[in-house]
């Protein structure tokens, strides 16, 4: 089963009630609805920001996010999204891993411009791990990006099997893309619930019906590009 989280903030607050017992994620930069999402919702993903904090060039607080991550951890079913460098290299994300005080309550992000040998590494010593889109995979779904998620899958996936829980961040649409997600967000609803005939319960129900595959089946990099022209 692929969990879907919505991001937040949602508003107003009574389009935010009607996705009462979902899923969400509350970013630390937009922390607004982070204790209404753990009293109404079914489990909160904490995103550390460092997207929204990058694209608007303002600084990050990691101190700041560790200790409000610490007070909602307390609930079992959420879980935080480690700090990261977006653009940066291995080094550079390995010591804000290092500095992570919570375990394996958080989750590292394996960046796709970073070495695939990065990820296996990941996925023996975590748990759970994010991919981020970055670099020339920035962009969620172009033709380079199936490219180097189907190597990475074929990388880590090697018997079908999927070695952790796998995260999409930004990612609800790839749910629909036969990779083996066990869950996706994405700011979806936040920013079109509003347009004409749209409703947030009703886009909710869509997204949290798109179920990915449990495993991987190995796929040669030519016939992979070959479904993506067609």
């Amino acid at each position: 089963m692929t969990i879907h989280y919505h991001g937040t903030p949602i508003t107003p607050r009574t389009v935010l009630s009607e996705l009462t017992g979902r899923f969400f994620c509350v970013s630390h930069f937009r922390p607004d609805d982070v204790e209404w999402c753990h009293k109404h919702g079914q489990g909160v993903m904490l995103d550390n920001g460092a997207f929204s904090a990058w694209r608007s060039g303002k600084p990050t607080d990691w101190p700041a996010f560790y200790e409000w991550a610490e007070e909602w951890l307390a609930y079992p079913t959420s879980w935080a999204v480690i700090p990261d460098v977006i653009m940066g290299d291995d080094a550079a994300n390995d010591s804000l891993i290092a500095q992570w005080p919570h375990g394996q309550r958080g989750a590292p992000v394996w960046h796709m411009h970073e070495p695939i040998e990065r990820l296996k590494q990941l996925c023996d010593e975590w748990e759970r791990i994010c991919i981020g889109s970055s670099a020339e995979y920035a962009v969620v779904g172009a033709p380079i990006w199936h490219q180097r998620m189907t190597e990475a899958m074929n990388a880590i996936c090697k018997t079908g099997r999927v070695p952790a829980w796998i995260h999409m961040l930004r990612g609800m649409a790839a749910s629909r893309w036969g990779y083996p997600f066990a869950s996706v967000d994405s700011t979806d609803i936040a920013r079109n619930h509003n347009l004409p005939r749209n409703n947030a319960r009703r886009m909710a129900d869509v997204w949290d019906a798109v179920q990915c595959s449990p495993k991987w089946k190995q796929t040669p990099m030519q016939a992979n590009l070959l479904e993506i022209a067609a």
